[in-house]
Parts: structure tokens; sequence; C-alpha cells
């Protein structure tokens, strides 16, 4: 999926979330969106998250 259909995906839902479902529903949607993303990068070595996490191994 290019990033592009992936924005124009997350647009529509948080559309639809702000047409149907108030202020609260878009909040909501835009919030799980964001923690998805994070989560995306996180998992395709897009993000390093090893600074804020810390090495446990160099710990001990």
């Amino acid at each position: 999926m290019s990033t592009t259909t992936l924005g124009l995906t997350a647009g529509l839902a948080l559309g639809f979330a702000a047409a149907f479902g108030g202020f609260a529903a878009f909040v909501v949607v835009l919030l799980f969106g964001a923690a998805g993303l994070l989560v995306g990068r996180v998992l395709s070595g897009q993000l390093d998250v090893s600074a804020l996490v810390g090495d446990q191994r160099s710990r001990r």
C-alpha cells in the first residue's frame, strides 16, 4: 500500500468519524491512528525507540 493510499484511507476514516460521531469520535480515531502509525514505524524499523526505552542489557 502506498503512502498516498494510506493517507487517503486515514483521512476518510477521520472524516467519517467527524461527520457521524462528532468531535469526541474524531479525537478517538485520531489518537488510535497516531498510535498505529508509531507502532507501524517501530515495526518497520523507521523509528528507533531504543533511546526512550533504554538498553536493559547494558544495566546488568
